[in-house]
């Protein structure tokens, strides 16, 4: 029973943040847009993350939130070092903010977790998260984005997001 939950709740928590980036692509998005939303993707994948380092004692899990918090704390380095250099403000909106909301109930119930239950929880979530970001990415964050710079480096985000999602997938799997 408590493998339903969990998938009904990736599949959920999928569901809402799919419907927080689709927002995006009912109104063509400025680059400043763009910015904060991958930024923003980015620091709730490394609280998710920071969790998982608290509450897990699997040592797979434990791994693999560290490469979480390493790669996506870089590539928001990245970002923000590009931001300041093309002097653009990041601009909060609609996505951005379904997505901070949508992360702050994922976060209370995974808090409720322990142990395995948690495990399978935050992968499964995990799973679910790159699939809509790494969707997002390629439909409509490149896409619209404007600025060279920062296509290219939405780009090389891809790349390694995608690489974090088949990891999950396979830890996932592993722990079923």
């Amino acid at each position: 029973m408590l493998n339903v939950k969990l998938i009904v709740g990736a599949v959920i928590a999928a569901f809402f943040a799919w419907s927080a980036l689709a927002l995006a692509q009912t109104a063509k998005l400025t680059d400043p847009q763009i910015a904060h939303i991958a930024y923003t993707a980015g620091v709730i994948d490394v609280d998710a993350a920071k969790l998982a380092l608290k509450k897990s004692k699997n040592r797979d899990v434990i791994a693999f939130a560290k490469n979480m918090v390493h790669d996506h704390e870089a590539v928001n380095q990245k970002a923000l070092a590009l931001v300041k250099k093309l002097k653009v403000i990041p601009e909060d909106n609609d996505t951005s903010k379904g997505l901070v909301q949508q992360a702050k109930a994922e976060q209370a119930d995974l808090t409720k977790l322990d142990g395995p239950a948690f495990d399978k929880s935050y992968v499964a979530n995990e799973v679910a998260y790159h699939k809509t970001v790494n969707r997002a990415l390629e439909t409509t964050l490149i896409p619209d984005s404007k600025n060279q710079e920062l296509k290219l480096l939405l780009s090389t985000g891809l790349k390694i997001f995608q690489g974090h999602e088949q990891h999950a997938e396979h830890l996932a799997e592993q722990l079923k």
